[in-house]
């Protein structure tokens, strides 16, 4: 099994992203396949992370995805690697809010049986570091602290102090940081400012994390630490196994274990791993639409879907043939005046949708297809307007379909999360897509001919199901409305 480390910190702010990075990209300099991982929802993080290693970002979210999944998902992204290295979320013990564990790095660690690195920031703390490692270290006997990362280290006296307290603690230090303006990443109302709009500053940033890490850090220290995790006995996920052999008609089965999503029937896929013979389905990328998991394209794919990509931005035209589109996540209000100006593609997408052609849009995807953003001209899809809010909507979301759509049958029950600071009115259409319980009851988002427009993010390995309906319906074979 593939060496790993979960990479950790006593709470957000410390440098997790930093340390994670740097230490992706010096062991990939050294030669090693490195495959990146993030604990939770966030996909700004993941970007960095494939710019560090050239391999795709992958997200690790049992709240969504079910703990059950999460070896699973791991192994499907480290295939063929010699190390894995997994960044953490928040703090080390915070999950799912009032959830316990729940979706924790902590939790994650332990799936895993991985071997965990604590990245502390010293910059205002000497003897007391080692308290707090020791705290952390004894909180949960299952989670195996193998070493510390201190980081933003003033002087070599402060240095000296911190390794002093620690030869206490019993936890190696494997590292120490300095305050290194360089390494430093841009932030913004929802975080890191994505890689896909800062791709030359990002390229010399994560080079800067890298370089700060080989003087820094023990690397072979954390090497042998990796390595030193036990046998992980799970089965790699298998997007194209999970429909092969289905017929039309029949629910794919789950791999591994299943998530916790939706468990209604759903007709299968029309054309399983025949890339090229299926119904083409656009989805939006670019630097306005940068959220986006990869196992959706890898499932959409499994489905029979000839999956292509297009930039709002710049084309003018979707891809030839569509017959589906998805519009993820993004920064859309960071681009507005751009995306209103693309006026002959806003019209396509409108026509689109128009026609009855399965459209699924997930937050920024959602105000895309609004009447108007900020005032500027969008797609028109939706008799409904949008603005930027001061208000910050986050949490995770227990969620159910509460109308048919090319989606999910009504009913059918998922997971998901909530992440803007953006509002739009009216807040839900005649039909909405879903009933949430958090953080109180109520419906959101739109469900209009083929169209299924929420602020809900959903991760499609959780429910593989939402992918064959999706494709299923492109095909023009699937169940729903108008069916």
């Amino acid at each position: 099994m593939v060496a790993r480390l979960v990479i950790a910190a006593p709470s957000s702010g410390a440098g997790k992203t930093t340390v994670a990075t740097g230490l992706m990209a010096a062991f990939a300099g050294r030669g090693l396949a490195v495959s990146p991982h993030k604990v939770g929802p966030d996909y700004i993080d993941p970007g960095y992370h494939a710019l560090a290693t050239g391999r795709p970002g992958r997200n690790l979210d049992a709240f969504m995805c079910g703990t059950e999944l999460i070896a699973p998902l791991f192994a499907h992204g480290a295939r063929g690697c010699d190390l894995a290295v997994v960044e953490g979320v928040m703090g080390l013990y915070d999950g799912a809010a009032g959830q316990g564990e729940l979706a924790s790095t902590a939790q994650v660690a332990k799936l895993l049986r991985a071997p965990v690195v604590l990245v502390v920031d010293a910059s205002s703390q000497s003897r007391s570091v080692a308290a707090l490692v020791h705290g952390f270290a004894s909180w949960d006997p299952e989670v195996r602290l193998g070493g510390v990362i201190l980081n933003k280290v003033a002087t070599d006296r402060h240095e000296q102090l911190l390794r002093e307290a620690l030869e206490e603690s019993g936890v190696p230090v494997l590292g120490v940081l300095r305050r290194a303006p360089a390494v430093e990443t841009p932030s913004r109302h929802l975080g890191l400012v994505p890689v896909a709009e800062r791709q030359g500053q990002a390229v010399a940033a994560v080079t800067a994390q890298a370089e700060q890490v080989l003087q820094g850090c023990d690397l072979e220290g954390l090497l042998a630490l990796a390595r030193s995790a036990p046998e992980l006995h799970a089965e790699a996920w298998d997007p194209a196994g999970l429909w092969a052999g289905v017929p039309l008609g029949v629910p794919p089965r789950r791999s591994s274990g299943g998530g916790t999503g939706g468990h209604n029937p759903t007709t299968g896929p029309q054309s399983a791993n025949e890339p090229g013979h299926g119904p083409v389905v656009a989805v939006a990328g670019g630097a306005a639409f940068t959220f986006s998991y990869a196992e959706h394209t890898e499932l959409l794919t499994a489905a029979g879907a000839d999956v292509v990509t297009f930039d709002p931005l710049r084309d003018e035209t979707l891809p030839e043939g569509t017959s589906g589109l998805v519009i993820g996540g993004g920064f859309p209000e960071v681009y507005g005046e751009e995306l209103s100006a693309n006026e002959p593609l806003r019209k396509a997408v409108a026509e689109l949708a128009a026609s009855g052609a399965p459209v699924a849009a997930e937050c920024a995807g959602l105000l895309y297809l609004a009447r108007s953003l900020d005032g500027r001209p969008m797609c028109g899809v939706l008799d409904a307007d949008a603005r930027m809010s001061p208000r910050l909507t986050l949490g995770y979301r227990d969620a159910v379909a509460v109308s048919d759509s090319v989606l999910a049958a009504a009913g059918t029950r998922m997971r998901g999360h909530e992440f803007h600071r953006t509002v739009i009115e009216p807040g839900a259409g005649e039909q909405a897509a879903w009933g949430l319980r958090q953080p109180q009851m109520r419906v959101e988002g739109f469900v209009q001919g083929g169209v299924h427009a929420s602020y809900l993010h959903t991760h499609w390995a959780g429910s593989p199901e939402v992918a064959a309906r999706f494709v299923a319906h492109c095909a023009g074979t699937g169940g729903g409305p108008g069916a």
